[in-house]
């Protein structure tokens, strides 16, 4: 689904200045300067583009960014919250899941498919908000002709006459009752419509995405959804004719030709997991097929035209963020071609305990408040006390060195571990405040943190 930001910044989004972006950033993503600093020179050009001349404007393209650093450390966060701050219809895909022309397997331009149908998504739910107001008002109309029909008036009589006003005077009655939620109890009978017809598509062509031809667009005479007559409460009856009346306001070809421009203008693509495919020729196995999904990803990302069904999509101006490990790899085993896509190289730094500490309690969404605030729903007052979240932190870090280093992942499997007593007897507690201090830490997670063998299967 579409990206949206949850909560607005300080100043709009076209004022952001560098400096502001990272301290946007800042409020969610713990350290990684370097990178921040990237995407928010990268986000900047992009707005600064936007205020030059056309034909200079078509010249300019985006300064694609390569991520380098180990899982956990904050590479997607990084890049979905910039998405957020922007505005801008987000994808994050696997480069591991693409598979080169002619294998069975996604093909490499479903991203940009995918993209767009996020920008429509985004579009569309933008006009709903428009013309929500209006489509309430045609439903309720819509309503009130079920609850009083309209009388035939006899030949003769007046439009203006008395049994009009007569008839309004009901009408608006009627109305008041509808708004202050007397009529809820009722019921009424509503013509809806059936949603039982599936999409067809034609395989035909090197993919089932390329051609991607519905059956209904084909032949609308033939697969109109049929009505049927329904007897619902008032609420439910108000709400399917709001839906129906804000269908028929939104022009969905207008949504299409903007969400195509939105996303050629300002789309983000994630490309994680790229290390993965940075196989050389000459090797036994898959690594013959990496290097042809290299190829494949290549014109993508430096700059081409995508059938979609909402149209063609130019890829020039989409901002690629590819991002690896390059535990095995290198970046420099990836074809040279592509590696010129991406000029801005930033590497982010393994997390620590100091850095950890603050995941634990700064951000927004930091794991303590996420917790004491699940906790809260079962009436509890859980707090943590500043050497409980050394003592996490602690041991947090000393299962990254002695297993694989996942990097802030493993704060998740530690505060599980550490609160399973109390997430499990939380509705029975007598006493519902809970302090978790460096006594309870150690007493929950030492032994298994002694024990690597324990530590690798638990944490």
């Amino acid at each position: 689904m579409a990206i949206y930001l949850p909560e607005s910044t300080q100043t709009s989004v076209d004022t952001l200045t560098p400096r502001q972006i990272v301290a946007e950033l800042d409020k969610y993503v713990i350290g990684q300067h370097a990178a921040k600093r990237a995407v928010a020179i990268a986000l900047r050009n992009r707005m600064r583009r936007q205020k030059l001349t056309p034909d200079l404007a078509e010249e300019v393209a985006p300064k694609n960014i390569l991520m380098i650093g180990p899982t956990g450390v904050g590479k997607t966060e990084v890049a979905r919250r910039l998405a957020r701050l922007a505005q801008s219809p987000f994808i994050k895909v696997e480069a591991s899941k693409f598979t080169e022309v002619g294998y069975v397997g996604r093909d490499v331009e479903s991203m940009v498919r995918d993209l767009v149908e996020l920008g429509v998504d985004m579009v569309r739910g933008e006009r709903l908000e428009e013309v929500h107001a209006k489509a309430g008002q045609n439903a309720e109309d819509r309503l009130l002709d079920i609850l009083l029909p309209p009388p035939s008036r006899p030949a003769g009589m007046d439009a203006d006459g008395a049994p009009g006003d007569q008839q309004h005077q009901t009408r608006e009655r009627l109305r008041e009752q509808l708004r202050s939620g007397r009529l809820d109890a009722r019921t009424v009978e509503i013509d809806a419509r059936e949603k039982s017809f599936p999409s067809f598509e034609i395989i035909a062509g090197s993919s089932v995405e390329e051609v991607d031809v519905n059956l209904k667009d084909m032949l609308p005479g033939l697969f109109q959804g049929k009505t049927k007559k329904r007897r619902v409460k008032v609420p439910e009856a108000l709400e399917y004719l709001t839906q129906e009346e804000e269908q028929k306001l939104i022009d969905m070809d207008s949504v299409a030709r903007t969400a195509v421009n939105r996303v050629e203008q300002a789309g983000i693509i994630f490309i994680d997991e790229i290390d993965k495919i940075a196989g050389r020729e000459g090797s036994q196995g898959p690594d013959v097929s990496r290097e042809g999904v290299q190829r494949d990803i290549l014109p993508i990302v430096e700059g081409t035209t995508v059938n979609t069904k909402h149209g063609m999509v130019r890829t020039d101006h989409i901002l690629f963020i590819a991002a690896g490990a390059f535990h095995v790899s290198k970046p420099s085993d990836l074809i040279p071609e592509l590696q010129g896509r991406f000029p801005i190289r930033v590497e982010l730094e393994a997390l620590g305990k100091d850095e950890f500490v603050r995941i634990l309690t700064e951000p927004r969404g930091a794991l303590v408040k996420q917790y004491t605030a699940l906790m809260e729903t079962e009436g509890i007052a859980l707090t943590f006390t500043p050497d409980a979240i050394e003592r996490i932190a602690d041991f947090a870090t000393r299962v990254n060195e002695r297993t694989e280093n996942i990097g802030a992942r493993r704060l998740h499997t530690v505060m599980e571990k550490l609160l399973d007593e109390v997430s499990f007897e939380g509705p029975d507690l007598a006493d519902k405040v809970v302090t978790i201090d460096a006594a309870y830490v150690t007493r929950m997670l030492a032994d298994i943190v002694k024990n690597d063998d324990l530590s690798r299967y638990i944490l």
